[in-house]
C-alpha cells in the first residue's frame, strides 16, 4: 500500500495490482472480523445497547500501558460501515492473575473514544486486563490479515469474549535517563480527505465532520501538546509536513510546530515527497519548503540544503532530504550524489558518536499486507549504500522514517546495531508519534496516540481508510512494532538538564 493515498497527484499508481476479487475478499474479511467483535448485550438498534470494539494496547513501557477503544450503538451504521458513536464511561480492570483483576483505571469522563492509561506497573511483570464500557467488554481490533495481536504480548484471552488479555512489561533501558525525543512524520497540512484513491470504488476517502477544524491541524496541535506532556526535549518531523508543498500550508505547519519550540534548536524538519521542490512541479525557481523551514546554515553542500547535521549534547542528529530530485512525488525516494557523499563523510568522521538519522522514505518496506511498490521506500542502490555506511559506523543506533504511515520495527543483517523504525502518521489513524527515551545504557521507543478529544474522534473516524483495512497495516502487527527496548552504550550523551540550550554545531 503506497503512502499518502490522499494527495490528488499521488493516487494509487499500483491500483492495477489490487485485483477486484482480492479487494472484495479483503473487504469482506475485515467486515466479518468487525462483526465477530460486536456482541450487543440487548436487541440491535436499541439506543441503550452499546458495543465496545477496536480495543488496542497502544503503548507499553516498563511502568505504564495505554489502551484505547470505541463504543457505538449496537447494530447501527454511520454510512461508513462503523457504528454510530455512543458516549459512555470506560474503565480497565487489571491484575497479576487472570482471576483477580483487582485494580481499576478509568478516564473520569464519558466519551465514545476511550483512552485509559495504567500507571505504577512493575517492570518484567505479566498483567491481565479487561476493558469495559457500561458492562460490555471491549473486543480487540482484528488483525487477522497479518496474524497480528492488537491487545497484548501473548495470545492469552483470545479464546474468550473480551479477555482478559495479557501483556508483560519490559525492563527499562539500563542506566539513568538522559533525554527524550519525539519522532513524528506525515502531518499533511492542507489535506482535506484521507485515503482518497480514484478508480478504486472501495477506497473512498474519509473527510472531517462538517463544522470541525481541519483534521491535519487538529492532529498537529495534539501532537505538540502530547509531546510536551510526555517530556520530549526535541522533536524530529520526518517529512510530508504539507499535503503538496504549498507555501501557505507550510507556513501554517511552521506556526503549529513553533508551539513546540524554536526551529533549528528544539525541533527539526526534513522534506518529504509531498514537500518536494516547487520547481520540480512548476518549472519555476524558489523552494517553498526552505522558505518555511530554512536550514539555518547546517546543510552539507552549502547554505540552503534541506539536509543537515546537528550535535545535541553529544547526540549526533542527521536529517536527510529523501526527495532531492525532480518528480511528481510518486516515485522512489532519491538523494543527490552530493548528499550521499556528505552523508558518508558525516558517518566516517563521527563513526563512534551516538547518532540518530531521520528522513522521510524508509530504506526498506517489509511484511505489508498490501502490494509493495518502488515508491514506498528509498532508491534501492542508495538504500544499500546507506546500510553499508551504517555497517562501518558503530555509533549509529536509530533510523527514523515516515512515508508508509505505519508502525514497523525492522533490523537488517547488514547493520544489526541500527533499528529502522517506521512511525505511523500524525494526520490519521492511529494518529500519534514515537517517544525515544535515551538512557546511558540503552533506549526505548514507545508509540503514543494523541489523546485530546478531537484527535481521538478523528483517529477513530479515519480508521475506515482503505475500506476499513487500515488498522491491519498502520497500527503495527505486534506491540513490539511500536514499543521496544534496546540495550546500548549511550553514555556519551549529556543529560538535557545539564545543558542550558541545545548545541548548534555545523555539519
Amino acid at each position: 500500500m503506497p503512502c499518502c493515498l490522499s494527495a490528488p497527484h499521488d493516487v494509487l499508481r499500483s491500483a492495477a495490482t489490487f485485483a477486484p476479487t482480492l479487494l472484495r475478499a479483503l473487504h469482506h474479511a475485515a467486515r466479518r472480523g468487525t462483526a465477530q467483535a460486536r456482541h450487543p448485550q440487548r436487541r440491535p438498534h436499541d439506543p441503550d445497547a452499546i458495543s465496545a470494539v477496536n480495543l488496542e494496547l497502544v503503548t507499553l513501557t516498563e511502568d505504564r500501558a495505554v489502551m484505547t477503544w470505541h463504543t457505538g450503538v449496537a447494530g447501527s451504521d454511520d454510512g461508513f460501515g462503523r457504528m454510530v458513536p455512543a458516549v459512555t464511561e470506560g474503565e480497565v480492570v487489571y491484575g497479576t492473575h487472570p482471576a483477580r483483576l483487582n485494580r481499576t483505571a478509568s478516564e473520569g469522563r464519558n466519551t465514545a473514544h476511550h483512552y485509559v492509561e495504567l500507571t505504577d506497573l512493575e517492570p518484567g511483570q505479566t498483567y491481565y486486563y479487561q476493558a469495559r464500557s457500561r458492562g460490555s467488554a471491549a473486543m480487540p481490533t482484528p488483525l487477522h490479515l497479518v496474524k497480528g495481536n492488537a491487545v497484548g504480548t501473548s495470545l492469552y484471552g483470545f479464546g474468550t469474549h473480551g479477555g482478559p488479555y495479557s501483556f508483560t512489561t519490559p525492563q527499562p533501558p539500563p542506566g539513568r535517563h538522559l533525554l527524550s525525543v519525539a519522532l513524528c512524520n506525515d502531518l499533511h497540512l492542507g489535506e482535506t480527505t484521507a485515503g482518497l484513491v480514484t478508480g478504486v470504488p472501495l477506497m473512498r476517502g474519509i473527510s472531517q465532520r462538517l463544522g470541525l477544524a481541519p483534521y491535519p491541524e487538529v492532529m498537529g496541535e495534539a501532537l505538540v501538546q502530547e509531546a510536551h506532556r510526555r517530556g520530549a526535549r526535541h522533536l524530529l518531523a520526518a517529512g510530508d509536513i504539507s499535503a503538496g508543498g504549498a507555501p501557505g500550508d507550510l507556513a501554517r505547519a511552521r506556526r503549529l510546530l513553533d508551539g513546540f519550540g524554536t526551529h533549528g534548536r528544539d525541533y527539526f524538519v526534513v522534506r518529504g515527497n509531498h514537500d518536494r521542490r516547487a520547481q520540480a512541479v512548476a518549472g519555476a525557481g524558489g523552494d517553498s519548503f526552505l522558505d518555511a523551514f530554512p536550514s539555518d546554515g547546517g546543510g552539507g553542500s552549502g547554505d540552503g540544503a534541506a539536509y543537515f547535521a546537528r550535535d545535541l549534547g553529544g547526540l549526533r542528529v542527521l536529517g536527510l532530504d529523501t526527495y532531492e530530485k525532480r518528480g511528481s512525488g510518486a516515485g522512489a525516494g532519491g538523494l543527490s550524489d552530493e548528499q550521499i557523499a556528505w552523508f558518508r563523510a558525516q558517518l566516517r568522521d563521527h563513526a563512534d558518536q551516538p547518532t540518530l538519522v531521520f528522513g522521510h522514505h524508509p530504506l526498506t518496506v517489509r511484511n505489508s499486507p498490501f502490494p509493495v511498490t518502488g515508491g514506498q521506500c528509498l532508491n534501492r542502490r542508495q538504500a544499500r549504500a546507506i546500510l553499508a555506511a551504517y555497517a562501518a559506523a558503530p555509533g549509529v543506533f536509530l533510523h527514523h522514517a515516515g512515508h508508509t504511515h505505519r508502525n514497523k520495527r525492522t533490523v537488517l543483517p547488514q547493520a544489526r546495531h541500527v533499528t529502522l523504525q517506521e512511525v505511523g502518521a500524525v494526520k490519521e489513524y492511529p494518529g500519534g508519534f514515537c517517544l525515544l527515551r535515551i538512557h546511558t545504557g540503552g533506549y526505548a521507543l514507545n508509540y503514543y496516540k494523541t489523546s485530546s478529544g478531537p484527535a481521538r474522534e478523528w483517529s477513530e473516524r479515519s480508521r475506515r481508510v482503505a475500506a476499513g483495512l487500515w488498522p491491519q497495516y498502520a497500527l503495527g502487527r505486534s506491540v513490539a512494532d511500536r514499543n521496544s527496548v534496546t540495550v546500548r552504550d549511550l553514555s556519551g550523551i549529556t543529560p538535557a538538564a545539564a545543558r542550558h540550550s541545545p548545541a548548534h554545531a555545523r555539519g
